[in-house]
Formats: structure tokens, sequence, C-alpha cells
């Protein structure tokens, strides 16, 4: 796919596979993950060991199957001890996911290239470092053959898009389950609602909310190399992150696009840092909105903001010419007010626990069910262009910004490597600014 035009229309028709429903398909052998007989156990390897790390790990162990956690991977070891600390409490759940963590000082890895050790030792990985190492970690995951996990977003620019694609499209070839954590896909109540979208018509336009106060700080210590502070303080460098609207945004970004049944075809927006100007907040805005528009006239209002004491939301509307679709209400509305369709509340699962108790069952029967990396990578793509849409102030085409090899990372990864973005003799980082930043 690097040697080729990747267009909207392709892109789409990569990701329909897994529109209409999961897929089914037998493993060809053992060899390629089919877990049967006396020795059934699901091995499995933790990458990136932070809080969604450890919750994700914690949520593997505690599916029905026979799973283990074998191999654990860092950069920094006090964050892997930590991760391993609280797999191994007592307290409430905690004594059943103890007794299925199996990881040895020889196989708790830190360092850059931890991720390929401990993806040798597992039948299952999950991938869970900040995103913009999705995309070297996907692809050593799928070269090694592994059912796989990842978290969203799946990259954090257009570069980090196409290497997604093209080790998906391996994946797809060995019959890898690959799980995105866009986890409204596996989620009760969002899951009735798709089925019914109908009942609001054709989808004219949509709006999409995730605003509310922020997020951690992780300050600078003394003799901290400056790629030791980026990757510490992640959340607030774009080629680590990818700012909040593609890290948190994605997720109503991401549902959108499934009710609609594919990524917009441009976008263009507005956005800065109005309060959240510190030095410590590296390079991000603190708000963005974003009007993307479908390739049938159709439009997306988005709006994302990390600002105390303002008006929180997490939420999606869509309106079509027969009604409505109010996510959050968990119903459906006509055009005349009325009530169609209510989902009943009590019956709500939890979608972070789900997505894995699926993932598990698929892969201890042998079955071949799931393929969200296209998915992912067009949501994450979606949120890219908004960023960068508000970051230039520029009307973005999809095809255009796919294909444009932008590519944020550093040529290295060591500690003592300069990262992509340096602050300057007062400690601060250059920050986007509309009118003057061009991407095309």
């Amino acid at each position: 796919m690097e040697n080729k035009s990747s267009s909207r229309r392709e892109f789409v028709k990569q990701s329909s596979l897994i529109a209409g429903g999961l897929m089914v398909a037998p493993f060809a052998s053992k060899a390629t993950n089919y877990f049967s007989g006396a020795d059934d156990t699901i091995k499995i390897a933790i990458i990136g060991c932070g809080g969604r790390g450890t919750g994700a790990i914690t949520q593997a162990l505690s599916t029905k199957q026979n799973v283990k956690l074998v191999a654990m991977a860092d950069a920094f070891r006090d964050r892997l001890d930590g991760c391993y600390n609280e797999l191994m409490k007592d307290e409430g759940d905690g004594a059943s996911v103890k007794a299925r963590v199996d990881v040895p000082e020889e196989r708790k890895y830190t360092g850059f290239d931890a991720y390929k050790k401990a993806m040798a030792h597992a039948d299952v990985v999950i991938l869970t470092t900040p995103p913009g190492f999705r995309p070297i970690h996907f692809a050593e995951a799928v070269s090694q053959g592994k059912q796989i996990f990842m978290e969203k977003p799946v990259a954090t620019d257009p570069a980090g898009i196409k290497k997604v694609l093209e080790a998906a499209e391996i994946a797809k070839q060995k019959k890898l389950n690959v799980v995105v954590g866009l986890q409204r896909h596996y989620q009760n109540s969002y899951r009735e609602l798709f089925s019914r979208k109908n009942l609001i018509g054709d989808i004219t336009s949509a709006q999409a909310w995730w605003n509310n106060d922020g997020v951690w700080v992780k300050p600078r210590q003394y003799n901290q190399t400056e790629m030791e502070y980026q990757m510490r303080n992640w959340y607030y460098f774009v080629w680590l992150c990818g700012d909040h609207i593609v890290e948190q945004h994605i997720h109503n970004i991401d549902v959108i696009n499934w009710f609609k049944g594919g990524p917009p075809v441009k976008a263009q927006g507005m956005g800065g840092r109005q309060v959240r100007k510190g030095k410590e907040y590296g390079e991000i805005f603190d708000h963005h909105f974003v009007e993307f528009e479908y390739a049938d006239g159709s439009k997306l209002n988005s709006q994302c903001r990390h600002i105390p004491g303002t008006m929180s939301k997490v939420d999606e509307l869509l309106v079509g010419t027969k009604g409505k679709i109010f996510c959050g209400d968990a119903n459906i509305i006509d055009s005349k007010g009325k009530v169609v369709y209510q989902y009943d509340k009590k019956q709500e699962n939890n979608p972070y626990q789900t997505e894995h108790d699926e993932l598990f069952a698929a892969i201890a029967k042998g079955e071949y069910k799931f393929a969200d990396a296209e998915r992912g990578a067009t949501s994450s793509m979606t949120a890219i262009m908004g960023r960068m849409a508000t970051y230039s102030g520029q009307v973005l085409e999809w095809d255009k910004l796919l294909n444009s090899g932008i590519d944020l990372h550093p040529k290295e990864y060591d500690w003592n490597a300069l990262p992509p973005v340096i602050p300057d003799a007062d400690g601060y980082y250059a920050i986007a600014k509309p009118g003057v930043t061009k991407y095309v």
C-alpha cells in the first residue's frame, strides 16, 4: 500500500468487510492459534502497562477462557511494576486475576524494544502504549502471527495509518483476530440503536461532543532527557497522543462513521489554546470544532474541549429525514417528537469487558471473527484530519491527506535521541497557528 494511492473508496471497501457483522472462519491449525486438547491455555502479553493497559489486561484475565498473562513490556520499569502489583492484589475480583498471572522476572521487559521480546511468549497481545507507537507494535504483532487487542487510536499521523492498513491486510490473510478498543461497538445500547437506525430515514446531519475538564499532567523531573519527559507526559505531544481530538474524541467520531457507513470526504474547523497555555501542556490545543462533510453532503459538527469549569458532555446525536437518534439517552424519536424506541438501560453491559469476552471466546473456539483494524484506522484518520483542519484552518480532503506521507515520528527511538519537537530556551513548544500552519 505504500507504493500506490489509497482512495477513500478503497478505504471504505476494506472497512465494509466488517460493516455488516462479524466474520467467522476456523483457524487453519494449532499453529494459527486454534486452542484445543489438554493444553488449551491462551497465553497473553501486555504491551504498555499504564492505566489503560492495567484495565485491559484485568478485563482479559476476567474472561471465562483458560487465559494466562505470561509476559509484560513497557518503556518504564516503574509502570510495569505498578501494573504487576495491581494485578497481584487480592481485593475484590483480584484473587481470580492474580491466579492467572505467571510473569517471572525474566519475562518482564523494558525499553523501546521490549514489545518484540514480550510478544514472542504469547498467543494474544494487548497493545496499550501511547498511540504513537501503535503502528509499529501492531505490525510486529501481525508479523509474529498473534491474535490482537489494541487500544484506540491506532495512529497519530497519515503515515501511521498507512502502516496499520498494510498490516491489517496481512492480518486478514493470516486470519488473525483483531479487536480495537472502540468499545461502543460492543455496547448493547449502541448495537440496538444501530440495528434500528432505519427508523430515522437517511442521516442528514450529526453532532458529537467530548467536552470535559481534561486529564493528568506529569511534571518535568530533574535530569530527565527530553525523550523521557515527552514519553512520561505523552498526552501533550502530537506524535505520541495525536491531541485529545484523536485520543478521546475519536470515540464519538467513530460512532458517526459507524452509523454513516464510512468516513467523511473532507473537513474544516477551528481551535486553539485559550486556557491551557502553560509549558506543561506541550503543544496540543485545548479546544477543537470541526465540520466534517460526508460523500452524500451530510455534515457532522464535532466539538471537544479540555477547559475546567465549562459544560461537560460526551455524547452523539444523529438527525435523519424521519427522526433523531439520541445515543446518550439510548432512544429514537420521530419527526413529531414521539419516542419510537427506548433501550432499557437496565440491560446495559460493560462494553470494555464485552470486547474481551467476545475476542477470547472466538480465540478459544478457533474462530476468525474480528477484523477491527480497518475500522479503527478509518476513525483514527478521521480524527487526525479533524486535528489538522483545526491546526491549519485549511479545508482538507481525505484522499490527499491520507496519501500525504506526513510522518510525525522520530527517526530514532532512544532515550538520548531528540523527539520531533523540542522546547525553546524558555521551555515552551511551538504551537500550530491556523492560517500559517499548512499541510496541503
